[in-house]
């Protein structure tokens, strides 16, 4: 291999807890990008870069940025489905994968930094044991602290497992099948910054030590990125950059002018729109203070620092009088109602209102065909829960066109599906079905997706889906002051609590445990002892908001309603498959035709699982009784019904089972003697005959219908009839050797 002008580039290695060794390097490719990394993990690489222009986006107040996550094929020798066979518009994996390093990597760049970036990271090379979507922050993150980037990092991100017991850090797809805990966390090397992630039911306790151990293993991995970037920190300082313009005095007017006013209006307890119209007239009374010819060049500016003033007057007033915008204790929940069966056509729905969040959620029961196929370069399979969360523009009173559904949407259905499908009994054979889960948000002020997460559990109630336990969630707030040490935790926060705040920590679960989670931390600090009180606070919420649950619907309806689906699921024999499918799939389209139902078949082991779906029990039965007759095998001594298939000198072969032909021989027809059995019946005629015997070697049937006839009294058996003169010797004298004499060493003939 010619590599003799391959660049040197600069390296580094660190292992994990067990051992595995982690490499990060950069200086080889991608070498035009502002910064670029490749992170590799047994055969698992993935190559990071950062590209930033040099000049801030105009009027803007927030950072703009980009982060993409795509997963190519060929990194795993596959070609990608489709028409066009190559990789398109992320999928929902990669998708949710991106927004797990945006959340991390976002909060870290200056505050009065707005020039547009963009962080792109790509699977080169695949291990299907070493999932990459733990190696993705890390990787970004090493692209920026190598590049010239204003940036506050490094973070990395690592996947904690629970395996017989033990955490586990980045746990291979083998580990991860014993785990009770799926959460991938997010820190710097001195705070944690992002958790998100599924468990079965574990407890509060167990969730702090998971993130303990999460955040050892980030110090490590955080030092270094340090370690590489000063190897090539001469070659790439940091750059410097003027994104926003300020003017001191008209900073300290707009707080001295707008302050007090703000303050009443966030301790005079309005509602989300009649507030956001009160803050509104503040500052377009303000501006009017501004000469004219001043506003437009000003308006920026005023608007940024009256967001400050807004910003310090909630805090200080939750921190200061402990009171929230509407009026609520820091652990009250906001008043609920609850409606199922709302829908009178579907499956099961419900309505699910905690304040000014409401989600409708309906519920659909469907066969093995409806499940949701999975095609990534990696994660393969199929789904049998499906969840989807919709945001339209009328549930905040706003006007905007209707795109493709958004990242947001995307991660708040994946965190309520996660915290849903642990309760959803898939493992019981008796519920054979595939599950959608649809979530409309009617309205919303803070915690949609957890109120979707409720919602979906009223609507499985409502549906007849005997769930193992009820799922509650909760989202939970921080107001912290850095100066005095004070802090206020939050129940059931609001749309404003999330914005102004310093958490959004989503935590669902049932009575006994956490099965999601979902947290972004804007400040520098959270100790132990303030997580343990959120989730403490957290899991008293949701026992509270549980007991609400239970008052509406207390268990799951007794039956489904008429128009569900019923699914029968029944085991044959694998050698039978092939029967029951036909040839061409023709046997069982014509049974799905003639019944009325959906049959699907699906070789597990020993044995084909086939799931038969009609709309009422008669059909599933038909089918049912079909089935069993094409993979019936027939016993000696019982009686059969079935068609003459064809008629011969000696005898009739009758099928008494589909696809099971049995000879009954001319003497078996009665007890008279019957010379010829076509003066007695003709193909097609239903006759009732006895399987009187099975030949050992051959399996051919025996049949008679004589056997099912009484005895006539004094019968005699018919004598044998003639036969002609035989040669001796049976039929005529044989050569000796059989064929004749065979040639010394030639071929038998």
């Amino acid at each position: 291999m010619y590599n003799s002008n391959k660049p040197l580039g600069a390296r580094q290695t660190f292992q994990l807890p067990d051992g595995r060794d982690v490499t990060i390097e950069t200086g080889i490719l991608a070498k035009q990008a502002d910064g670029s990394a490749v992170v590799r993990m047994g055969d698992t690489m993935l190559l990071a870069t950062v590209c930033c222009k040099k000049d801030a986006v105009e009027n803007t107040d927030f950072m703009p940025l980009q982060v993409e996550y795509q997963e190519k094929y060929g990194a795993v020798g596959r070609f990608p489905g489709g028409f066009f066979k190559r990789e398109g518009r992320p999928s929902e994996y990669e998708i949710l994968i991106a927004r797990l390093v945006d959340r991390a990597l976002r909060p870290l760049f200056p505050d009065n930094f707005h020039a547009e970036t963009q962080v792109l990271v790509t699977l080169i090379s695949g291990d299907r044991n070493n999932l990459p979507d733990a190696l993705a922050g890390l990787a970004a993150s090493t692209a920026l602290a190598v590049s010239n980037i204003p940036w506050e990092g490094p973070i990395s991100e690592v996947r904690v497992g629970r395996v017989d017991g033990k955490m586990v850090i980045n746990p291979t797809v083998e580990d991860m099948e014993r785990s009770d805990i799926d959460m991938i966390v997010a820190a710097t090397i001195d705070n944690i910054m992002m958790v998100e992630g599924e468990m079965k039911e574990i407890s509060e306790a167990d969730m702090v030590e998971a993130l303990n151990a999460a955040h050892a293993a980030i110090k490590v991995q955080c030092q270094a990125q340090l370690d590489l970037a000063a190897q090539v920190e001469k070659a790439n300082p940091k750059r410097e950059y003027c994104h926003e313009t300020n003017d001191e005095e008209l900073r300290e007017r707009v707080n001295r002018e707008t302050y007090d006013k703000v303050y009443a209006i966030a301790k005079s307890f309005m509602g989300k729109h009649e507030r956001n119209d009160a803050f509104d007239q503040i500052f377009d009374e303000f501006m009017q203070t501004i000469p004219e010819e001043e506003r437009e060049e000003k308006k920026y500016m005023v608007a940024r620092y009256y967001h400050d003033v807004q910003y310090h007057a909630m805090r200080n007033m939750i921190l200061d009088e402990r009171i929230r915008l509407d009026g609520r204790q820091l652990d009250q929940i906001r008043p609920i109602w609850i409606e199922t069966g709302y829908l009178p056509s579907a499956h099961g729905s419900a309505i699910f209102t905690r304040g000014e969040t409401q989600s409708l959620m309906s519920c659909t029961l469907g066969t093995k065909l409806d499940e949701q196929t999975i095609d990534g370069a990696i994660v393969e399979g199929s789904s049998r829960f499906i969840l989807h969360y919709n945001f339209p523009p009328f549930s905040v009173g706003e006007v905007k066109p209707i795109r493709s559904t958004g990242r947001r949407e995307i991660g708040h259905g994946n965190l309520a599906h996660r915290a849903l499908k642990p309760m959803i009994p898939f493992d019981d054979p008796t519920f054979p079905y595939t599950v959608r889960l649809v979530s409309d948000i009617l309205e919303s002020n803070g915690s949609s997706s957890m109120a979707t997460v409720c919602a979906g559990t009223l609507a499985l109630y409502d549906c007849g889906v005997k769930m193992k336990k009820p799922v509650a969630g909760i989202a939970m707030g921080l107001i912290t002051d850095e100066k005095t040490g004070n802090y206020a935790i939050l129940s059931d926060i609001l749309g404003d609590e999330d914005h102004l705040g310093d958490m959004d920590f989503k935590v669902c679960g049932t009575a006994d445990g956490i099965t999601a989670c979902q947290m972004d931390i804007k400040v520098n600090g959270l100790s132990s002892e303030t997580m343990a009180q959120a989730l403490e606070q957290a899991r008293q919420g949701r026992l509270y908001i549980l007991d609400k649950m239970h008052q509406a619907i207390p268990e799951p309806r007794e039956d489904y309603r008429p128009f569900v689906p019923r699914i029968v699921q029944m085991q044959i024999p694998r050698e039978f498959i092939g029967a029951v499918i036909g040839p061409g799939g023709k046997v069982i389209q014509e049974m799905q035709r003639e019944t009325n139902t959906v049959i699907n078949i699906e070789e597990v082991g020993d044995f084909g699982i086939i799931d038969i779906a009609a709309a009422n029990v008669d059909d599933i039965n038909a089918a049912m009784e079909r089935i069993k007759l094409i993979t019936a095998v027939p016993e000696e001594g019982k009686v059969y019904e079935g068609p003459v298939k064809s008629i011969l000198e000696f005898g009739a072969f009758i099928e008494i089972l589909p696809g099971k032909d049995g000879l009954m021989h001319i003497s078996e027809y009665d007890w008279k003697r019957v010379d010829n059995l076509e003066n007695y019946l003709k193909v097609g005629d239903i006759v009732q005959v006895k399987l009187i015997g099975i030949e050992e070697k051959t399996g051919k049937l025996k049949l008679s219908r004589r056997a099912l006839l009484p005895k006539p009294e004094g019968y005699k058996e018919p004598e044998a009839r003639p036969r002609g003169p035989r040669r001796e010797g049976g039929a005529g004298p044989r050569r000796e050797g059989g064929h004749g004499p065979r040639r010394e060493g030639g071929p038998r003939r």
